[in-house]
């Protein structure tokens, strides 16, 4: 009876030592992997901090007051629409200091072209109705939206010589010209000539069911 509760009593020594042992070996693993674990941590947020530096996400802030100039009441009947690509290309500094100096961009630009007519500018003067015609004077087609499709227009190349640094209005430029060939191309392919027949096309359906099947058509010269 002794010897068992001898053999008792040294077993639960041994195993209070063995989990102090354990206990102990935890504690010193744990002392020396800390300053490792906080190294790491700094060395992830220096390179968090590096990462921001060299990609820099923008911060857009909109300022909070609105200032509303005008308001108009619009009558436009769009009969015809364009999209146009254009390349432009742009370049500063463009001779033999070129490699140094010099600045060029490749811009891709999307743009939209809407052609139509101001119904506004129709006068009561300009409708006549006799012997069962209705003679209708149309004021002049015209561009009533020539503009840049951001989301698709892009930058696609850009070569800045070794001692200078992009310049920041050279990309307004080329945008601006972009828009400008645009509105160019469509015009020279005939896109107002198309808005006054598709006008045309429209109104006289638009008449007929009014009770005037027969419309005649004066295009106003403007």
């Amino acid at each position: 009876m002794k010897n068992n509760l001898l053999s008792l009593l040294i077993l639960i020594v041994i195993v209070a030592a063995a989990y102090l042992i354990v206990q102990t070996v935890r504690s010193t693993a744990q002392a020396a992997t800390q300053p490792f674990q906080t190294l790491n941590e700094q060395s992830q947020a220096m390179q968090t901090q590096v990462a921001n530096l060299l990609n820099p996400t923008p911060t857009i802030i909109p300022d909070p007051v609105t200032y509303i100039n005008e308001i108009r009441a619009l009558a436009r009947l769009e009969t015809i629409q364009y999209s146009v690509e254009k390349v432009i290309t742009g370049e500063m500094g463009v001779g033999t200091f070129q490699t140094l100096f010099g600045d060029k961009i490749l811009f891709v630009g999307h743009g939209t072209v809407i052609a139509g007519i101001d119904m506004a500018k129709l006068q009561p003067e300009d409708m006549r109705f006799e012997n069962g015609v209705l003679t209708v004077r149309l004021p002049p087609a015209e561009i009533l939206v020539a503009t840049l499709d951001n989301d698709k227009s892009y930058v696609y190349d850009r070569q800045t010589g070794v001692l200078t640094k992009p310049d920041p209005n050279l990309e307004t430029l080329v945008r601006q010209r972009a828009e400008e060939e645009i509105l160019k191309a469509a015009i020279e392919d005939g896109i107002l000539e198309q808005a006054q027949i598709n006008a045309e096309a429209y109104l006289y359906k638009f008449f007929s069911a009014l009770g005037f099947p027969n419309t005649n058509f004066v295009n106003d010269p403007g």
